[in-house]
């Protein structure tokens, strides 16, 4: 399924972003969604999820900063506060397993997706 992600941008120290993301199209059903962040150097990690059922797992470096919400189960959001130099990296959106209505109108079913990647800078 196709993921659209936005709310990236610049932002100071101290600052707040939040990022949305949805899925596109007809969704029958979306397992887990979530955030994954890179920064140059470092891996890839899992910043927040939160699954269908609304189980939330934060990475221990955002706990009390940063705040997952899911929306008509298709769309979810990262609220971003006391944002700090070291949350700067590119953001991507997950989706687990989706079923879906492709082009075609034909229900399929995805093993994960993921979004285009928005950039968040935080600046000292």
């Amino acid at each position: 399924v196709q993921l659209q992600a936005s709310g990236g941008g610049l932002v100071h120290a101290g600052g707040s972003l939040r990022l949305s993301c949805a899925a596109q199209g007809i969704i029958f059903n979306i397992g887990a969604m979530g955030w994954y962040r890179q920064s140059p150097g470092r891996e890839c990690e899992l910043v927040a999820e939160i699954t269908y059922g609304g189980e939330i797992t934060y990475a221990d470096s955002v706990k009390g900063r940063f705040f997952i919400s899911r929306d008509n189960f298709k769309t979810v959001y990262l609220q971003m506060n006391s944002l700090k130099p070291e949350d700067t990296a590119v953001y991507y959106c997950h989706a687990d397993k989706t079923t879906y209505n492709d082009p075609y109108g034909n229900m399929v079913a995805d093993s994960g997706s993921w979004g285009q990647g928005t950039l968040v800078t935080v600046s000292s």
